[in-house]
């Protein structure tokens, strides 16, 4: 399906018929196929196709109305090693103890789509994307659902400042990345150098 150029330096086409579910890549100039930088879903890992993915949810907490900053007791988290499991759906039964203790919050240490199953979390390559062997964004929301049945708050920990290396292909799309800074991450991000407004836009994009 042939793009069109848009605003901004980017690309857009409109799919009829695209269903949740269908799998895609973007084929840039030089013939080479890459997943979307922006995907919401990544079901075969970092170097395969994006998917579409089902936006609808049937959420349970509309008597959830948040608690104040300070009534906070944080409980921090590693999806991958709290549960030999390693799932988002694992968490939940075990939420009443959490309760019992005292803790009123729970923080997810980095759940964007990486490389392999279980990691650190902190070489995410896809900042839209929930880790597909954690369950995706569709496991992350029942479990966030079943948090505020618990009368618990959910914190993300979140990676801006970098991307890990492997899958890391969004240099590909445009100036995303500076060499003038350097991290053990890798390269920054091209926040405030030529053409920074549209990365600063993408990384806006995703707290939305």
């Amino acid at each position: 399906m042939p793009m069109r150029p848009a605003q901004g330096g980017y690309h857009q086409v409109v799919v009829d018929d695209c269903q949740p579910g269908s799998l895609y890549f973007y084929r840039l100039e030089d013939d080479k196929e890459r997943p979307d930088p922006a995907s919401h879903f990544q079901p075969q890992g970092v170097h395969g196709p994006s998917q579409v993915t089902e936006p609808q949810f049937e959420w349970t907490d509309s008597g959830w109305f948040g608690l104040p900053l300070e009534n906070f007791v944080v409980y921090e988290l590693h999806v991958g090693t709290f549960t030999s499991a390693g799932t988002f759906d694992a968490i939940i039964p075990h939420l009443s103890r959490l309760k019992e203790l005292g803790i009123t919050a729970v923080e997810l240490m980095p759940v964007a789509q990486f490389p392999g199953n279980r990691n650190w979390g902190y070489d995410g390559v896809y900042p839209f994307a929930v880790q597909d062997s954690y369950g995706g964004a569709t496991g992350l929301k029942r479990l966030v659902n079943a948090c505020h049945n618990h009368r618990m708050a959910v914190i993300l920990d979140v990676v801006y400042n970098h991307l890990g290396p492997d899958g890391n292909y969004l240099a590909a799309f445009g100036p995303y990345f500076t060499e003038l800074y350097k991290t053990h991450g890798g390269l920054e991000h091209n926040f405030d150098r030529p053409y920074s407004d549209v990365v600063r836009d993408l990384f806006i994009q995703i707290g939305l």
